[in-house]
């Protein structure tokens, strides 16, 4: 199952970190893992694109880290974007994520 874990600071998200894999599918056809990793990256690319300054992020094999460093609309308007689309995914395979 992949895991994401939001931390929040005065109802603004500040840390995501997502964890583990969906067990969906075998690996190369995890319809879930392309749609975590689809959002997620697609998300990231785009703040850093606006601002290359607004977060750091680290990737490992079955993780991935976001932390935000800086506050603006369009930033807290992506993560919560993000997040959205994570709870979505979350609704259609409540087996495979689970967000806390």
């Amino acid at each position: 199952m992949i895991r994401v874990s939001i931390k929040k600071n005065n109802d603004l998200i500040d840390k995501i970190t997502i964890k583990g894999h969906a067990n969906f599918d075998e690996f190369g056809s995890d319809i879930v893992c392309a749609s975590v990793s689809s959002i997620v990256i697609t998300s990231i690319n785009a703040m850093l694109r606006l601002d290359k300054d607004c977060l750091d992020y680290k990737e490992a094999d079955g993780l991935i880290e976001v932390i935000i460093l800086k506050r603006d609309l369009v930033t807290d308007t992506l993560v919560k974007n993000m997040i959205d689309l994570l709870k979505e995914l979350e609704k259609e395979y409540p087996k495979n994520i689970k967000l806390s």
